[in-house]
């Protein structure tokens, strides 16, 4: 995850994970990383057949880079029950996603929670969380003459 500050929803406000009932990231971020990911020769974790080359040094999940993005990777229905056939040797980008679901609840960022919002818009699903800790807004103050 990211340095930034993560949030905890913690399992009373949701009960269970909710990445396996979405997949609206895997289909709409195009999945980039260093190509030596998906090359076993060189300790990579992810499967060359389900990628494919996009610049000498970057590789990407197959189905990724189109306007209509999809990982070959990504079983299931969008929005009802997925999951991620190569879970365990994901690439970096997913593995670093900041939306994670721990034993303490769902942890995330707020630039990730962003960006997971942005890509359950984009399939029709509600926000997984509304923002979770709006930020206080200070009291009006009346104006006061200065003499």
């Amino acid at each position: 995850m990211n340095a930034e500050i993560i949030t905890v929803a913690p399992k009373t406000q949701l009960t269970e994970n909710p990445c396996l009932k979405c997949g609206a990231c895997c289909a709409y971020f195009r999945v980039s990383f260093y190509w030596a990911e998906a090359d076993p020769a060189h300790g990579g974790t992810i499967p060359p057949e389900l990628t494919e080359d996009l610049t000498p040094v970057l590789s990407c999940m197959k189905g990724t880079n189109r306007p209509q993005p999809r990982c070959a990777a990504l079983i299931g229905e969008i929005g009802q029950a997925v999951r991620c056939a190569i879970y365990q040797g994901r690439p970096s980008p997913c593995r670093e996603f900041g939306v994670d679901w721990t034993p303490e609840g769902l942890c995330f960022t707020p630039e990730d929670l962003a960006r997971c919002n942005q890509a359950r818009a984009a399939w029709g699903l509600p926000p997984l969380l509304e923002e979770p800790h709006p930020v206080p807004q200070p009291e009006p103050q009346p104006l006061r003459r200065v003499s």
